[in-house]
């Protein structure tokens, strides 16, 4: 590791004061130390915004959910009105890894997440997601059984954040200052798929902070759900996952959102399989071919196949826990 200067700052002025000339922000700084471990990052200074009290607090409003990007997954996961018009984020933030690092991790250093690609964490592999010249991902014809199986051509990494799920389902915006004012940018277009720019997996401008994240009120009629699947029924990173967000009228559904995390680069929705929801009534046949249209344009690698059935299943599941049909699946972790 190598050596840094750290600098603990108290508002946010302070924080973009200190930005620039590759410093990096620190919040828990489970992935960043990480990071820095493995020697894929080497800042020369840290800005902590651990004591920066405006980027900490969760809101409710009649316009909707207003969460400091310090809000611990913790926090979000034990909040009452969360639990109950959010459920989805909830499940997400309480399921993520262990209930020590929960206690840590921030919302936002969790959708701000890098790569869990070994190549790409691995300093012996020249991935071209380092920006070191070489135009190969090695998990094409590598060991690729957790990658990507869905707009895996360019690059074949998946993105780790559990949130972020929930958060592009229930149409969430976030709020990025730099010295030049603040932005806000929807979920959706939050994350940059590979096939724009390899190196960055974010929209965030060098010198910009997250300075919230707002989730819209649901309407009425609105259920919501999360759940991962992994080798280990404790936790795990997962293998795949779904987030299902659901408009109802009575049993027939209005509005669906159906969001897919470890299947793709990014986060992504299936058109195809809220096709299959709207309008109709929601049952296990109607969920079960939701799962399976969600699959259709997959492109798995040589080894991960199986991901296919497990994103079937994963998502059959979850529109039914969403539409109050089926409890939490024993088998998913966290």
């Amino acid at each position: 590791m190598n050596k840094f200067a750290f600098v603990d700052c108290k508002t946010v002025d302070q924080v973009l004061g200190q930005l620039g000339d590759g410093a990096m922000v620190k919040a828990g700084g489970i992935d960043l130390l990480d990071l820095m471990k493995e020697d894929i990052v080497s800042p020369p200074r840290l800005v902590n915004i651990r004591n920066v009290d405006s980027l900490r607090g969760i809101t409710i409003s009649t316009d909707g959910l207003h969460l400091g990007p310090l809000s611990t997954l913790s926090e979000i996961a034990s909040h009452p009105e969360i639990q109950r018009s959010y459920s989805a984020l909830a499940d997400a933030a309480g399921h993520a890894a262990t209930p020590q690092v929960r206690n840590m991790a921030t919302l936002g250093g969790n959708i701000m997440q890098r790569p869990r690609c070994w190549y790409f964490r691995s300093s012996d592999f020249d991935c071209k997601k380092k920006g070191e010249g070489s135009d190969e991902c090695h998990a094409h014809n590598g060991e690729n059984q957790y990658h990507a199986i869905m707009n895996n051509s360019s690059c074949a990494m998946v993105h780790p954040s559990s949130t972020a799920v929930p958060l592009l389902g229930l149409g969430a915006q976030v709020e990025l200052t730099s010295k030049r004012g603040k932005r806000m940018v929807a979920m959706s277009e939050f994350y940059v798929p590979p096939e724009k720019s390899v190196v960055n997996e974010t929209v965030v401008r060098p010198g910009e902070l997250i300075t919230s994240i707002f989730v819209p009120a649901p309407e009425p009629g609105t259920r919501s759900a999360y759940q991962k699947y992994g080798e280990k029924e404790s936790f795990d990173w997962p293998i795949a996952d779904a987030g299902i967000v659901l408009v109802m009228d009575g049993a027939r559904c209005r509005k669906a959102s159906v969001v897919l995390g470890v299947a793709a680069p990014t986060p992504i929705r299936s058109k195809e399989a809220e096709a299959v929801l709207v309008g109709k009534t929601i049952d296990e046949g109607t969920a079960r071919a939701a799962g399976k249209a969600a699959m259709l344009h997959a492109t798995p690698l040589s080894q991960n196949g199986y991901k296919t059935q497990l994103f079937e299943t994963a998502i059959y599941r979850t529109v039914l826990l969403a539409a109050g049909q089926m409890q939490r699946d024993q088998s998913a972790v966290g």
